[in-house]
């Protein structure tokens, strides 16, 4: 046990905001803290994976990012679009072709971003790497991404309420994790069926599996689309210990997408994140 003023000299790295690129979340007091988890929810195809590597990548803070939802060369081509400006399809090009070199520079650059592409890991697998990171670089990550919760193998899964029980638990591992480590621990998740098309603000009670209980940061995400390619995304901090929530989901802030180079723009601030 520790006293208050022991506790100031114990706390370590826990706390501490890494930093991150969306001007629009910063005025919604939303920080992504070390020693803390959490989720961001979001219908399938909204985005939600594109917000996280743009944090993994522009962050640049030693990253371990459990892929599980997308394969090496999806992340690759989108680090590359994110780091480069470059239009993604000619980086997907350049990938196919084997005429890849002249990117290599910039992929060099985020040398302590690792990522691992196992479908299904599960918490040995990932408690694996997190000591290899550690034995590459002398330090546990900054940042972990599991992408995404519904894909960790916490398990047998033989009905609902197995199910909605073991998400909870993957979700109090990945807080441990985060404690463990000193890591903010980011996991993608899904929403129920109410918000499936991803076109209306997603409250806290619309995450599948109830699973708002654990984290400390809970963002939903939704999107507009103009029918001319067009897409803005809306994101809203539905809990937050730390800071403004709002859990309607009502409260967001929104960025302009640009599906050419994979970044995002603060609507409000007219800034292009580099």
């Amino acid at each position: 046990m520790y006293s208050l003023a022991q506790s100031v000299r114990v706390k370590g790295s826990a706390g501490e905001p890494i930093p991150h690129p969306f001007k629009g979340l910063s005025k919604l007091e939303v920080e992504f803290r070390r020693g803390e988890l959490s989720i961001v929810a979001a219908a399938a195809g909204t985005g939600k994976s594109l917000l996280a590597v743009n944090l993994a990548v522009q962050s640049n803070v030693p990253t371990i990012y459990w892929s599980a939802d997308s394969n090496a060369a999806t992340q690759v081509t989108r680090a590359t679009a994110i780091l480069t400006g470059d239009d993604i399809r000619t980086i997907k090009k350049a990938l196919r072709d084997d005429q890849f070199g002249p990117y290599e520079a910039a992929l060099a650059k985020r040398w302590w971003l690792r990522f691992s592409y196992n479908a299904r890991p599960t918490p040995a697998d990932m408690e694996r790497d997190l000591e290899a990171y550690r034995e590459v670089f002398g330090i546990y990550p900054h940042l972990c991404v599991a992408d995404n919760l519904s894909d960790l193998d916490g398990g047998d899964v033989r009905d609902a309420d197995s199910y909605t029980f073991g998400l909870e638990g993957m979700c109090e591992y990945l807080n441990e994790m985060g404690r463990e480590t000193g890591a903010h621990v980011m996991a993608m998740h899904h929403v129920i069926g109410e918000y499936a098309d991803g076109l209306k603000p997603i409250p806290q009670s619309g995450l599948k599996g109830k699973v708002s209980r654990v984290p400390s940061l809970v963002l939903t995400m939704y999107k507009e689309i103009d029918g001319m390619e067009g897409r803005v995304l809306n994101v809203s901090p539905v809990k937050n210990r730390e800071g403004f929530e709002d859990s309607s989901g009502e409260t967001f802030a929104s960025f302009d997408f640009d599906r050419r180079t994979m970044r995002f723009t603060d609507v409000e601030q007219g800034d292009e994140f580099e």
